[in-house]
């Protein structure tokens, strides 16, 4: 589907028929638990390392604190973080430790998914069904992913990484206006414009310039407002490229608003429960992305693992690209 056929008025048509069309169940057997981290395996994990020259490395995370992005919605809020001991309380003797020894120790309390993350294939349903056509009701309880949990992707995501600067460009000084879909023709072009290609197994990252312009203008909306983003009608990429893995700058992924009249995340709804794609939302593109552009290499050695927190649907992840 082009981004010119789709139906505006007509979201349920159009997933479905995305659904069917681009749908792994099944592809890696009936008990399968990581969807298209099975594209990234070891020869891919080599290829990726080789990538290795000079030793310059970028964490693409955001700061994990209080001055983040969230206002609330869904209950998601920024990280607190609370000091359980300290220097002061070392300092005054308060903490019972023998010859001068003393500590600090905290504890932070967060949604998962409120700052650079992975969402894990037990986060999106469709019609009651998660990934690989499960029902959705035995895989997701109130104990957590009971089958898809996190944990199990914890020792995968590792591998080739490839920046797509669709900010740069297709944009305008380095940024993607909100309401932007990005299709296959943007991402096609800006890899050829860098001279990477997108293939089997990658890991891919997205930069749309949004959370630049957060910084200088503030957070605002970004957190569920309108932004850049993938095209619904890039699902068939999705698929056919066998992609292990795809993360933006911005809050959502996908285009917001959505490419229909009355929607929310209608791409997510075919990414993770029938593709069975890794997304990472709220990633921090902009120093690689200055990197990248000045010496011309889009490629690089990625590790991104999620914390195995067991029967997690979702996980922060501090992702290190190395050059």
């Amino acid at each position: 589907m082009s981004a010119d056929r789709i139906d505006r008025t007509d979201p349920e048509a159009a997933i479905a028929e995305a659904a069917k069309a681009y749908s792994n169940w099944g592809r890696w057997g009936e008990d399968d638990v990581l969807g298209t981290l099975n594209f990234l395996d070891e020869a891919k994990r080599r290829e990726g390392a080789a990538l290795i020259r000079d030793g310059v490395s970028f964490s693409l995370s955001q700061s994990f604190d209080m001055d983040g992005p969230q206002k609330g919605w869904r209950r998601r809020t920024n990280p607190v973080h609370t000091m359980l001991a300290t220097g002061t309380d070392a300092a005054l003797g308060g903490q019972g430790f023998p010859h001068g020894f003393g500590g600090a120790d905290d504890v932070i309390a967060m949604p998962l998914q409120c700052s650079t993350q992975w969402d894990g294939l037990g986060h999106i349903f469709d019609h009651g069904k998660a990934w690989n056509g499960r029902p959705a009701e035995k895989v997701v309880t109130s104990e957590g992913d009971l089958v898809t949990g996190i944990e199990h992707m914890a020792p995968h995501v590792a591998g080739r990484g490839v920046l797509l600067d669709v900010g740069l460009v297709i944009g305008q000084d380095g940024e993607l206006p909100d309401g932007f879909a990005i299709t296959e023709e943007h991402l096609t072009e800006t890899a050829a414009s860098h001279g990477v290609t997108v293939g089997r197994g990658d890991l891919v990252l997205v930069r749309t310039g949004r959370l630049a312009r957060a910084r200088h203008e503030g957070w605002g909306d970004y957190a569920g407002g309108p932004a850049p983003g993938l095209s619904f009608s890039t699902a068939g990429w999705l698929h056919r490229s066998e992609i292990a893995g795809i993360a933006t700058d911005t809050w959502g992924f996908e285009v917001r608003p959505n490419e229909f009249d009355h929607a929310f995340q209608p791409l997510h709804q075919v990414a993770i429960p029938h593709i069975g794609l890794l997304i990472g939302e709220m990633w921090d593109l902009d120093a690689l992305a200055t990197h990248c552009a000045a010496d011309g290499r889009y490629e690089f050695w990625l590790t991104a693992a999620p914390l195995p927190i067991t029967g997690s649907v979702g996980s922060p992840v501090n992702p290190i690209a190395v050059k």
